[in-house]
């Protein structure tokens, strides 16, 4: 069955990610991508280039604040929609409530009362496993709710209004963090910390210890997860799911990682050293160490020619408090979805850098 299938967001991250996939799924007959940004400007591969330039992909130029752009983006011009997926939301942390307001809960909202007025069978809400109670145990769905970002209460905000909105026609997919082609708020903030030691020579150390769990899925996970459950009348019914790969990942794996990218040592500076430089003002350790690594970012990229990049070791303050990310994902794998790629790998790493390497926001030669 051909689908027509509506990508809000759908020049971002996971959003251009989507595209490709649903594109080469051989399941759509039409895919329509609303985003404020633009395909020119927006850091595309050649693939992807071309993809948005084919038959295939619908863009519509999009602010999904506004309730006539809104209604453009959702006219049946190819027919129903057969699913909807929202990637449009504000991903920065530390922002005003209003931004999160307008930006996440509201727009969520405004596209998901539209979604019900045309009729639309299916809406998949991209969400976040930081609204679980932080834990070294993994979080099920039924797990304690107590979110520790406020870009996490804003998501699980959005959450409830389009459930409310579109009852049973939406899947929440709550994810780990996520990583691949085309991150840049990730693990890619962690490896543009990493690319800096390949000058200074120094001991890269992380707050915290090295069981911090940091569970991840892959960006092509999440894409086949929205392919499988983008049929209405598919395996996956309505409700709430966490999505997340089987490498039980933690702060010490990524580090190994890096190390071995890079040739640079790691270290993390252990839990009672951590409790009291964080004691006072986490503000301020938070600026001491983006300023360690700003610094000679701007100068590795200005070396190596690099005058624009969306990438940045800037690793906001939220981020840094001892809070895990462990999700269990039992619920959706009963659906019969299998992961393409369960364990984050250094290949999987260098792939994420590459794509960045092409388009000439990474410099290119610091990897070993």
């Amino acid at each position: 069955m051909s689908q027509n299938i509506l990508i809000l967001g759908g020049l971002g991250f996971i959003g251009r990610n989507l595209v490709e996939a649903f594109a080469a799924s051989g399941k759509c007959a039409k895919i329509r991508v609303a985003d404020k940004v633009m395909p020119a400007l927006a850091g595309l591969s050649a693939a992807q280039k071309a993809l948005f330039e084919s038959d295939m992909v619908d863009y519509k130029q999009a602010n999904l604040a506004n309730q006539g752009s809104i209604e453009k983006v959702f006219a049946k011009d190819f027919g129903e929609w057969d699913c909807v997926i929202n990637c449009a939301a504000e991903t920065k942390y530390s922002q005003a409530e209003q931004v999160y307001k307008e930006n996440v809960v509201d727009l969520a909202a405004r596209c998901a009362a539209e979604a019900a007025k045309v009729g639309a069978k299916r809406w998949i809400e991209l969400s976040t496993g930081q609204v679980y109670d932080s834990g070294s145990k993994a979080s099920d769905e039924e797990s304690k709710i107590k979110p520790w970002t406020k870009l996490a209460e804003a998501k699980l905000a959005a959450e409830g209004e389009v459930q409310k909105a579109l009852a049973d026609k939406v899947v929440v997919l709550r994810l780990a963090v996520v990583y691949g082609p085309a991150d840049t708020t990730g693990v890619m903030p962690r490896l543009v910390c990493g690319a800096t030691y390949t000058t200074s020579g120094e001991k890269m150390t992380f707050l915290w210890g090295k069981d911090l769990k940091l569970h991840t899925v892959h960006v092509a996970d999440v894409a086949a997860a929205c392919i499988h459950a983008s049929a209405a009348d598919g395996g996956v019914k309505a409700g709430v799911y966490n999505l997340v790969d089987s490498n039980d990942t933690d702060q010490g794996s990524i580090n190994e990682l890096i190390s071995q990218l890079f040739g640079i040592e790691t270290d993390f500076l252990g839990g009672m050293k951590s409790k009291v430089a964080t004691a006072v003002a986490m503000k301020t350790v938070a600026d001491t160490a983006n300023e360690k690594h700003l610094g000679p970012w701007s100068a590795l990229c200005k070396e190596k020619g690099i005058t624009n990049t969306p990438l940045t070791p800037y690793l906001d303050e939220e981020l840094l408090y001892k809070n895990a990310m462990a999700l269990d994902a039992a619920k959706f794998a009963a659906t019969d979805f299998s992961l393409k790629h369960p364990k984050m790998t250094l290949d999987l790493l260098k792939e994420s850098l590459q794509y960045q390497i092409d388009n000439n926001a990474f410099p290119a030669g610091v990897l070993k």
